[in-house]
């Protein structure tokens, strides 16, 4: 088994958000549901966290580093969450993925392998 990264994009910060407070509150418990038959499957690794919308980007220019307020400066998407899971490869991963009921209102569901170090 590997494990998989799962990062749910979502817009929290334009005055019409996608997915809105409404869809989000009538998609927390079938989310709730879906991250349990994750878990019951022995397929979570790290359960999931929420993170603010806020953040920061240090990028490296003209020999210098630049701190930029919020992590997409030109977009409207911040990370609504991540986790970990188990998976036996990227097909599996992504069949689960698919299962994250707040993608039927607008958010994103990215999906990275772990790799190991060198």
């Amino acid at each position: 088994m590997q494990e998989f990264l799962l990062v749910i994009h979502r817009d929290l910060t334009s005055a019409n958000p996608a997915p809105s407070p409404e869809e989000m509150k009538e998609a927390l418990k079938p989310y709730q549901e879906w991250v349990a038959g994750i878990a019951a499957q022995d397929k979570l690794v790290a359960p999931p966290k929420r993170w603010d919308v806020d953040g920061r980007v240090i990028k490296h220019e003209k020999k210098k580093d630049h701190v930029y307020n919020g992590p997409y400066a030109e977009g409207k998407e911040s990370i609504g969450g991540l986790f970990l899971i188990k998976a036996k490869d990227y097909d599996e991963a992504v069949e689960i993925a698919k299962g994250c009921p707040i993608i039927k209102y607008g958010a994103i569901v990215e999906v990275r392998m772990a790799i190991t170090a060198a």
